[in-house]
């Protein structure tokens, strides 16, 4: 999730205030700045105070880039811009909402389809491994059939039916409650997308079964509540909304995905739901 510093960034920004090439004052600086990407609209945001802002930095003469003060908070408008993208990703995994917001608002990011593929496919190996490991097959002939094959696109349409009605949840929420969630109408395209991309934990399922120990169920339950606080934060950021509704927007995704679990498990479907795997783990 984390973006490289300024390589990351949107097509066309411009910035003022803080020096980022490493200059440190604008003395002999021409008198007329050139912003590299002046924008009518304001299309990018402050990380601190969530203010619309036309620019985040200021190319002038002689390669000095000053970042852009916010005329809100009278802080820069996106420190990131200066940092190394490990750093950003620090910030991503720690949950802090400025970081949120510099991926989200000041980078653009079009990965959004294949990391939630990815996570899919993750999720839906550690459930065809837990449905492999539950029948203790020893037939090596068996082992190469079709129907494990099978077995493995299933788990993946289980687990996106199941993200789906996640999803639907949250939206559902989001939309009654859109009246009191912003001042303006929800963009709930960017929130997708932002959900999307707060979903990257999945991605230790993987490493999780590899290196399977006694402690493996725990590091399911781990990761689990670690894409749910990050899926909180998302939302939090995107919408600008108040921790209250954030977390009653995840709980109502979570019902609704329970519902559908549930639904899966009264047609007798091996499902590899999360909390059936705990369960079988923990004896």
């Amino acid at each position: 999730m984390g973006t490289g510093g300024r390589y990351g960034l949107r097509p066309g920004k411009g910035n003022a205030e803080g020096v980022v090439a490493g200059k440190g004052n604008t003395d002999g600086v021409a008198a007329t700045p050139t912003p590299t990407a002046a924008s009518a609209s304001c299309q990018y945001r402050c990380i601190e105070c969530n203010q619309e802002a036309k620019e985040l930095y200021r190319d002038y003469n002689h390669g000095v880039l000053k970042i852009t003060i916010c005329k809100s908070c009278q802080k820069p408008v996106d420190k990131y811009i200066e940092y190394d993208p490990v750093i950003i990703l620090i910030n991503a995994i720690l949950c802090k909402a400025q970081a949120y917001r510099h991926i989200l608002f000041n980078t653009k990011i079009n990965m959004h389809g294949k990391l939630c593929i990815f996570c899919l496919l993750c999720e839906a190996y550690l459930r065809w491994w837990q449905l492999q490991d539950s029948n203790q097959n020893t037939d090596p002939d068996d082992f190469i059939r079709y129907a494990k094959e099978w077995d493995f696109y299933r788990m993946f349409a289980i687990a996106s039916l199941e993200q789906a009605a996640f999803f639907t949840g949250i939206f559902t929420f989001l939309w009654v409650e859109r009246p009191t969630t912003a001042k303006k109408k929800p963009d709930f395209i960017l929130l997708l997308k932002a959900l999307l991309l707060s979903s990257y934990g999945k991605l230790l399922l993987i490493p999780a079964v590899i290196w399977e120990h006694d402690y493996t169920s725990l590091c399911l339950r781990l990761i689990k509540v670690f894409v749910l606080t990050s899926n909180f934060q998302a939302i939090r950021v995107t919408l600008n909304i108040s921790r209250k509704l954030s977390f009653l927007a995840i709980f109502s995704g979570l019902l609704v995905e329970s519902t559908m679990v549930y639904f899966f498990q009264r047609m007798e479907w091996d499902v590899g739901s999360d909390c059936t795997i705990y369960k079988s783990q923990d004896f």
